[in-house]
């Protein structure tokens, strides 16, 4: 599509494409990140997925101050004080990625682009040989996918349109009605419980659960497919008292076909470098690194409810 019917077209603004993935979802997959999210998890790996609009991610170390983007910015987000390189948050960038391409050292980047349905499905559609060799396809993820509910849909329906496997991850906060339109074209579901009690999962993530698992609970009873995810932090979400609590309210799906069980996803410092590329500080202090010794007796906890559970390490 292109010219005015281009302009037209449903669009989304995503930070990432990632190819060959194993790990969400079965076979060889695509993973399309969405950019925004409505929670505000401590421990978040991608923190230049949580706002939609464009952020410059600067990399200290490779500046040299040279001051070739100051000229180039037309929003002016860029200088060269006594300090060094500033960059100033208070300004919008507007995601022209000329500051990017001026800088010879590769410290900036910027986070974030709108890119159509179509643009996006071409990319998913390169490895269409692997997803049928493999039983793989796309995965939509973030950031929160649903947290742009139309985009996420057209790409979905495009996604199926052209006979490729469909799953999203998602942390399940997103408005009833518009998650279950949403549902018509997904084949798996890896939906998150982060923590069981309300209380704590609000001062973990900035949101209340009751909405997430009430769309977890009216998934799995409309007979959609759905695996279950538990990021694992030591000392956060890791106690008998929590996992037997999310166990027990899973427990009356154990029998359901649509019902995939259980990921433990230990948790991993991958992201906290792109914290100080945006100037945010990263809230989690200590090391909530689980042990073997930790998964082991995590697992334990599990296996008196005779779940099925895995451990995925990223």
């Amino acid at each position: 599509m292109s010219g005015n019917g281009e302009a037209l077209e449903r669009k989304a603004t995503i930070f990432n494409i990632q190819k060959y993935n194993m790990h969400d979802g079965p076979g060889v997959r695509t993973l399309v990140f969405f950019k925004g999210c409505p929670l505000r998890c401590k421990w978040c790996a991608n923190p230049e997925g949580l706002e939609r609009k464009f952020q410059v991610m600067f990399k200290k170390d490779a500046c040299v101050s040279c001051g070739a983007c100051v000229p180039v910015c037309p929003k002016g987000i860029h200088s060269i004080t006594a300090q060094g390189h500033t960059v100033n948050r208070e300004i919008d960038c507007i995601g022209c990625r000329k500051c990017m391409d001026a800088c010879l050292y590769n410290a900036l980047d910027i986070a974030g682009e709108v890119q159509t349905i179509s643009k996006i499905m071409d990319v998913v559609l390169e490895d269409r040989m692997f997803y049928d060799m493999s039983g793989g396809g796309m995965t939509l993820g973030g950031g929160e996918c649903t947290a742009q509910p139309e985009a996420c849909l057209s790409l979905l329906q495009t996604a199926k349109q052209n006979g490729v496997n469909t799953a999203i991850e998602t942390c399940g906060y997103t408005p009833h009605d518009k998650l279950m339109k949403i549902a018509e074209y997904v084949d798996l579901f890896l939906f998150d419980i982060k923590h069981f009690n309300s209380d704590r999962h609000s001062e973990l993530t900035g949101v209340r659960n009751e909405i997430i698992l009430k769309n977890l609970t009216e998934l799995l009873n409309t007979k959609h497919n759905v695996k279950i995810r538990m990021p694992m932090l030591k000392g956060v979400n890791d106690s008998r008292e929590e996992i037997e609590n999310t166990m027990k309210f899973l427990l009356p799906f154990k029998d359901m076909k649509n019902f995939k069980g259980i990921d433990l996803l230990p948790y991993h410092k991958m992201g906290v470098n792109k914290y100080g590329q945006l100037d945010m500080e990263y809230q989690i202090k200590e090391d909530p690194s689980l042990s073997q010794e930790d998964l082991d007796r995590i697992e334990g906890y599990i296996k008196p409810f005779d779940l099925p559970v895995s451990v995925i390490r990223h």
